[in-house]
């Protein structure tokens, strides 16, 4: 079946842009032109993924995000007119996915849906990750239900903060890139930023470290990268 995306935006023009070059590529597009219908729309219609424009009507875009993020695992791509580096970050701290600045050129979008798709299901199609729960220290890593549990606790986790996690757990002790964690995680190489990583490190910390001063699972070393602390 092809994946089903909601394209949120207020302007028609752009709208209908993206409609057209999405269905060209194969997915289903459904549409919602303020962030109440957003949220409406998300939650009966289940899309694959979310394109999601900052500024709309009666909700604005960080605004649905925050509260969709809870409900869904689909990625969410925030687009903005603005390119100034707070809005960016803010919107990975409400959760999206990914970040597109207007103006872009549809090739642009659809490599992003494509790779944010792409990565959304690669443990479903790939039967060894299944196989097992990973076991590291405290912490257990259920790779068929997407859920870490610390402790015996669920840890609540966004899709994309899962996969950084089961990454980083299965090389444990080897230390990535930001560069590379881009490549790996997110799936795509020269798109994004790395301060996309650096948010959804930090954001993954507050959910999983039970201490914020020493933390014991990701781990920084200076000026290369990040790391998984070995199990003891």
């Amino acid at each position: 079946m092809c994946a089903k995306i909601l394209v949120v935006d207020d302007e028609e023009s752009l709208v209908e842009l993206l409609r057209t070059n999405l269905e060209r590529d194969g997915y289903e597009v459904i549409t919602a032109s303020d962030g109440n219908a957003a949220i409406e729309i998300a939650e009966r219609q289940k899309p694959d993924l979310i394109l999601l424009d900052w500024m709309m009507p009666k909700k604005d875009g960080f605004e649905v995000c925050k509260v969709l993020r809870p409900k869904t695992k689909a990625p969410i791509i925030m687009v903005t007119a603005k390119g100034e580096e707070i809005d960016k970050v803010l919107g990975l701290e409400m959760g999206a996915d990914d970040y597109i600045t207007k103006p872009f050129s549809p090739r642009e979008v659809l490599a992003r849906v494509r790779a944010q798709l792409r990565r959304n299901t690669y443990i479903e199609k790939d039967p060894s990750v299944k196989e097992n729960i990973l076991r590291i220290g405290d912490l257990e890593i259920d790779k068929a239900a997407y859920q870490i549990r610390r402790d015996g606790k669920d840890v609540d986790l966004t899709f994309r903060e899962f996969q950084l996690v089961l990454f980083l757990a299965e090389n444990a002790g080897q230390v990535f890139s930001r560069e590379s964690l881009l490549e790996h995680v997110w799936g795509y190489e020269y798109f994004g930023d790395v301060r996309t990583v650096d948010v959804t490190v930090r954001r993954t910390r507050e959910k999983l470290e039970p201490d914020q001063k020493n933390y014991k699972y990701i781990l920084t070393k200076r000026g290369v990268g990040y790391y998984f602390e070995r199990a003891q």
